[in-house]
């Protein structure tokens, strides 16, 4: 029986590399082939496949997820994954016993890390795929797009024109497939934006125009799921009318306190961390320029016993949580660095304990640039919190 990665290595999948939805109709036909979902990528998969191997397509293609996060073997449940980024979503509604049957994911790195992680390439841009092209689902979840609601963003909402609209794409295929349920999450800032008109407006398309129950949305707080970052995001949850639900009750949060030293690196970090001195300095003018004016995303030092700042992406936004590491010291190597790194021990947080900030498992596999990890961790969801959110809709469908 032959492994993923061998089928991978046969056909040369790159995420990064390929240049249409051929890659993403394959490896979905690879984990359906044996459903009634095999016809939605079987046709598009056999070209692939006839493309890339000198082989001639089997009709059953045995082999074993030998992968960080396969899929359950006997799933409850299916779900869709949208706005996908690295698979936040998918890793707490895998945990829950759902089968993805369908991902969408625009930025190609993202792309790079989901594949590798759960052998899965997901489709391209969202507004060029065609409904009929996505399979019956029960759950329909999505991180959708943040930039146009957010606070640190430029608040166009609905007038941006290639933000503001992607809510949309999301309500042209609940309107098509008609899930049991969905679960969206964005921003806290989507609440207030253009005086709450925004949320009313995507409230009013869900529940009148869709004809789904969706009780008040929550502001959720990853603190209080397990993980030592205080980061409030918006969950948006919703019903089909016609099976019956009519209430629902968010989590509550639990009363487990977590701290940064729980998810602090146990080895030395690499000195590539360390803020140089001419940077630290750097960092405490801008803070300082900015002190009057809001935090201008300007750093905080983080204690071992305290929790971080969301962790946001652009600007200086990694810089907003600086901790204090005196370990490099320890084997004295500022000597071999021309007295570069402060003294006092004064680094970033590693992308591993950003992955661990979002709930990520240690076993996620990370094999981008530092920049582009960031960059995907400060872009993913509080698995903690999904999962506990996805819980209690699951409840309510099963």
């Amino acid at each position: 029986m032959l492994k993923y990665s061998d089928i991978k290595k046969q056909l040369k999948i790159n995420a990064l590399k390929e240049p249409d939805d051929a890659a993403a109709y394959f490896t979905h036909y690879l984990y359906n082939q044996n459903s009634e979902l095999s016809n939605y990528f079987k046709k598009q998969a056999k070209r692939y496949w006839q493309e890339k191997s000198q082989d001639k397509f089997p009709d059953n293609i045995k082999f074993k997820q030998n992968i960080p996060f396969p899929e359950p073997e006997n799933p409850k449940f299916t779900f869709i994954d949208l706005f996908a980024g690295i698979g936040g979503f998918r890793i707490a509604m895998q945990n829950l016993g759902g089968k993805c049957v369908f991902s969408s994911e625009i930025d190609k790195y993202a792309k790079k890390t989901y594949e590798l992680n759960f052998g899965e390439v997901p489709f391209g841009d969202l507004t060029k795929i065609k409904e009929n092209n996505v399979p019956e689902h029960d759950i329909l979840c999505a991180g959708f797009p943040c930039q146009a609601f957010s606070i640190a963003g430029k608040r166009k909402g609905f007038k941006d024109e290639t933000r503001g609209t992607l809510f949309f794409e999301l309500a042209r295929i609940i309107e098509s497939k008609k899930p049991k349920a969905f679960f969206l999450e964005n921003v806290k800032g989507l609440r207030n934006h253009d005086k709450g008109r925004t949320l009313k407006t995507i409230l009013k398309v869900l529940r009148e125009d869709l004809n789904y129950y969706v009780p008040e949305p929550q502001i959720m707080n990853a603190k209080d799921f397990g993980v030592p970052q205080n980061r409030e995001r918006i969950f948006i949850v919703g019903f089909r009318k016609d099976i019956g639900i009519n209430n629902f009750e968010y989590p509550e949060p639990t009363k487990k306190k977590v701290i940064f030293a729980d998810i602090k690196e146990e080895e030395i970090v690499s000195v590539k961390y360390y803020l140089s001195n001419r940077y630290k300095n750097t960092l405490i003018k801008h803070k300082l320029r900015h002190k009057n004016k809001g935090n201008g995303f300007g750093y905080e030092i983080i204690n071992d016993n305290q929790c971080s700042n969301a962790i946001v992406v652009g600007g200086m936004g990694r810089e907003r949580n600086i901790v204090i590491d005196c370990r490099l010291t320890d084997f004295n190597p500022i000597t071999k660095i021309s007295g570069e790194v402060n003294k006092e021990g004064w680094r970033r947080m590693t992308p591993r304990e950003w992955a661990r900030l979002q709930g990520f498992p240690d076993n996620f596999i990370i094999d981008v640039s530092d920049a582009q990890a960031y960059k995907q961790f400060g872009n993913s969801v509080a698995i903690p919190a999904i999962k506990a959110t996805a819980e209690m809709v699951i409840k309510k469908l099963i």
